[in-house]
């Protein structure tokens, strides 16, 4: 019998595939990352057969990659030579979500908007807001500490994260964390395992906190500016001049054009980057007007504010095309250094300078009223990985981030993608703590080996 069939008689029936064409569909996330080859996957239904795989994973030294929707841009989901994919997208229940508590507690699973829209039938929301909410999974977002549009007002995914549930790498299930608002009980373990890419364990339920939604539906404008500079510089005036946004998203010219080429959206030729932004307070109207007289007042060439909800949803919708019609240009590097707002426009001018210095086509959109930018660097379709000079604009962009005093990744993660710069930002002694915690939860190294530390 070989290794796998042990695993097969130990879960029910039609949990592991091993078809290899099957696995291959497993075995990779949106990235270039070219995947190993996998023993097999296992659909997990339920907790149990979590713990049942992490056993048997122990037992017999085999790596294990969780994995979500597939929709991460860092490689995190993977797949290695002899691993085992872990799917846990049919863990799809919402065990329990209390209007009066404004929580809820949900599987790995369930795909994010499909939360949001339980939690609006009772007047709350669930804040996160990756772009790729439709189809991303709460323990996808979990493992990366996911970001998205609404960040700037709500924060990332692990301010929402309040406990979970997690089956370590010898099959030991552990509880973090609690229901309430508040609580200081030991370490943070929570906050360990949200952002830890699978490395640590693997989540089987969370608990997330929820919150009232708006009573009317916000307000949203799109100002266009003659230079990314301007834009930029319009961000963070808006966000000096306390406008509290609950979206605030840049897009540059060569995203804009990529988008139009998809989908008219009537483009001017003197529009060079574009602002998008929205307020969800009591006061929506009077806190977009006057986001929009910053706009004027910072170059903006025309605002277009919107009178309807239908309206709103279609200015959002043009940043929420921006990935898809990227994708229609070629292979993507999709990258996500975040930087203090103060020095956002250098960034954005840094990122201007690579392009040009290397000869490389970079599209960038940016959840600009918290700093974090997502240069996506545009390459053959085909090719194995980017070429030299896609590397070399990367190289300077991340070095660039640092020096002003940024970070290598906001919200995708390190996955595979960032290993290569992770020590620059790091730093030994980081490094150290780092693979002492790894081997305190996964003293074998089985799970996730390779990914974000």
């Amino acid at each position: 019998m070989s290794v796998i069939d042990t695993l097969i008689d130990r879960l029910p029936d039609g949990r592991v595939l091993t078809d290899p064409d099957v696995i291959d569909s497993y075995a990779r996330d949106k990235t270039f990352c070219e995947p190993g080859k996998a023993l097999g996957v296992v659909l997990a239904g339920s907790r149990e057969d979590v713990v049942t795989t992490l056993r048997w994973a122990s037992e017999h030294r085999v790596p294990v990659v969780p994995r979500g929707a597939g929709t991460g841009l860092a490689g995190a989901a993977t797949a290695g030579d002899g691993s085992i994919v872990l799917s846990l997208a049919r863990m799809t229940a919402i065990r329990e979500l209390s209007p009066a508590d404004e929580i809820a507690v949900v599987e790995p699973g369930v795909i994010t908007a499909d939360l949001d829209r339980a939690a609006r039938a009772h007047g709350l929301m669930y804040a996160p807001d990756p772009s790729s909410y439709e189809i991303s999974t709460i323990g996808g977002n979990l493992a990366t500490n996911a970001g998205g549009l609404r960040c700037v007002k709500y924060g990332v995914t692990r301010d929402s994260a309040l406990g979970l549930e997690v089956v370590l790498a010898d099959g030991r299930v552990l509880n973090t964390g609690r229901r309430t608002m508040k609580g200081v009980t030991g370490y943070d373990l929570t906050g360990l395992f949200v952002g830890s890419e699978g490395t640590l364990g693997v989540i089987t339920a969370a608990t997330v906190r929820l919150r009232r939604a708006p009573e009317a539906p916000p307000a949203t404008f799109a100002a266009e500016f003659g230079s990314l500079r301007e834009a930029g510089a319009a961000v963070s005036a808006i966000m000096a001049a306390g406008c509290q946004p609950s979206l605030l998203e840049l897009l540059d010219r060569a995203t804009l054009e990529a988008i139009d080429d998809m989908r008219s959206i009537g483009l001017e030729a003197a529009t060079m980057a574009m602002l998008i932004g929205q307020s969800d307070a009591t006061d929506s109207a009077a806190a977009v007007a006057r986001m929009q007289e910053v706009c004027e007042a910072h170059g903006a060439a025309f605002v277009a504010v919107s009178s309807s909800p239908a309206e709103a949803e279609e200015l959002i919708g043009v940043r929420r095309m921006a990935y898809h019609a990227k994708e229609r240009l070629g292979a993507c590097l999709v990258e996500d250094v975040c930087v203090p707002r103060s020095v956002l426009p250098d960034m954005i001018g840094a990122i201007e300078a690579a392009a040009v210095r290397h000869g490389v086509k970079i599209c960038t959109v940016a959840h600009a009223g918290d700093g974090n930018l997502h240069p996506v660097f545009i390459f053959d379709r085909g090719a194995a990985e980017p070429p030299p000079e896609v590397w070399a604009a990367a190289d300077e962009v991340f070095t660039r981030a640092l020096a002003l005093g940024g970070t290598l990744t906001g919200e995708h993660g390190v996955g595979l993608l960032k290993r290569r710069w992770l020590a620059l930002e790091t730093g030994e002694v980081v490094e150290e703590i780092h693979h002492g915690i790894k081997a305190v939860f996964d003293p074998l190294g089985i799970l996730n080996p390779g990914k974000a530390i």
